[in-house]
């Protein structure tokens, strides 16, 4: 079977950003199944070339933090005339023919896979073009309400009102036209209006941790987050965390934030700062005695946590951090209020500063990840089978087999 992965970006190498880890992960669980797969996508100005089995549409800015005011504004009226979102907006680059005369490189494909809303957004006909399987990263809509919801100023919240309306609309289309809806959690079936649904296949995540990773015993901060600040959802649990959960922790423990952020970060008492963007991310948190995994809003799954769990690191987590999670490992506190949320970070780092061995070895959760993300793949490909009428996957053997993540490139998250 040969399908076609349609999404905003082309693979980097090096993933940085939780879509992209993603992104690695389930291409790398198509190849597994034997799938033959060729990813089409933009690129960014610094990314690398297109390689063998990709198809390069151009390259792009995506990120609002490495656009120009001129650039912003231009995807603003652009999204307004036509009717699209402002992240479809910057992908409609090309016009339908121009579109498929760069998709022809890939030569006979028996159906797409269109990894997330942007593209089938952008241009509509590739929902309807050929069979596809539709992998829904979050319930987008729900998303933008909430960030219209915690908007501060009146023209954000009426355009996340805009962007939530037309999301919901062409979530509802694309499920409807596609032969299978891949969903990251269980919950977003729901969201999207699936429920019961036989062709909505949930996806576990794994990221490719072999086992227990090497602790050199250097620890530069009690508790570490990490994430893409800029992008609200996230934003919104950092709030939270900055402002009803480090005023509870005991004097001298020590907070380290590291990731993208829009504008200057919000003034901290001085046991709390802000590193920026980190060149080995997987260093930082290891660096941290405890993960802090604030989610407090959005959809879909935590990329971070998943790490933070197949490292075997020792966290406090709030139940949305938890989304699409079936064993929360031991050295996990889970909790949603801030006293709670600041009495686990609270004894987890007395226990480690104490010398208390907190870190576990990771490899059964990632193991378990990944062959439920597997079972997942393979049962969405036998219904999408059924749907396209074409033939049914033949597995390759083990050495033949594409590699998991973890054995093609090192990455980093921020999301």
């Amino acid at each position: 079977m040969h399908l076609l992965f349609l999404s905003s970006l082309l693979p980097d190498g090096v993933a940085t950003t939780g879509f992209e880890i993603a992104n690695a992960a389930i291409i790398s669980a198509y190849r597994r199944q034997g799938v033959r797969l060729t990813v089409a996508g933009f690129r960014r100005d610094s990314a690398r070339p297109a390689e063998d089995g990709e198809i390069d549409l151009g390259t792009i800015v995506l990120e609002n933090a490495a656009a120009t005011a001129r650039q912003k504004a231009l995807w603003l009226f652009g999204a307004l005339s036509s009717g699209r979102t402002v992240s479809a907006e910057k992908l409609a680059r090309h016009s339908r023919s121009g579109l498929m005369r760069r998709l022809a490189e890939a030569g006979p494909v028996d159906g797409y896979v269109l990894n997330s809303v942007q593209m089938p957004i952008a241009y509509p006909f590739l929902a309807t073009d050929k069979p596809a399987i539709f992998v829904a990263h979050n319930v987008e809509h729900r998303s933008a309400e909430e960030n219209a919801a915690n908007a501060a100023d009146p023209l954000n919240r009426l355009l996340y009102g805009r962007e939530a309306r037309i999301l919901r609309r062409e979530e509802t289309r694309i499920c409807r036209q596609a032969a299978v809806i891949h969903t990251l959690s269980g919950d977003d079936r729901a969201g999207l209006g699936l429920a019961g649904d036989h062709r909505a296949v949930p996806l576990a995540l794994s990221i490719g941790r072999d086992g227990k990773i090497a602790d050199d015993g250097k620890r530069h901060q009690d508790v570490g987050l990490i994430g893409t600040w800029s992008w609200a959802p996230n934003r919104v649990g950092l709030d939270w965390f900055l402002e009803k959960v480090v005023p509870l922790l005991p004097a001298g423990v020590t907070v380290a934030i590291a990731g993208r952020m829009d504008g200057p970060p919000p003034q901290v008492p001085a046991n709390v700062r802000f590193v920026g963007r980190v060149p080995d991310a997987q260093g930082f948190v290891r660096a941290s005695r405890v993960v802090a995994l604030a989610t407090k809003g959005g959809t879909g799954v935590q990329l971070k946590t998943i790490e933070t769990f197949e490292e075997g690191l020792p966290a406090v987590a709030t139940r949305a951090a938890l989304r699409g999670i079936d064993a929360v490992p031991e050295n996990v506190r889970v909790a949603d209020e801030p006293r709670a949320f600041a009495d686990g970070i609270a004894e987890l780092v007395a226990a480690e500063r104490a010398g208390g061995a907190l870190r576990l070895d990771g490899a059964r959760f990632a193991d378990r990840q990944r062959a439920a993300l597997d079972a997942g793949i393979t049962r969405g490909l036998a219904i999408f089978a059924a749907a396209a009428g074409t033939s049914s996957v033949t597995m390759l053997p083990d050495s033949a087999r594409t590699p998991a993540p973890s054995e093609v490139a090192e990455r980093i998250s921020c999301s």
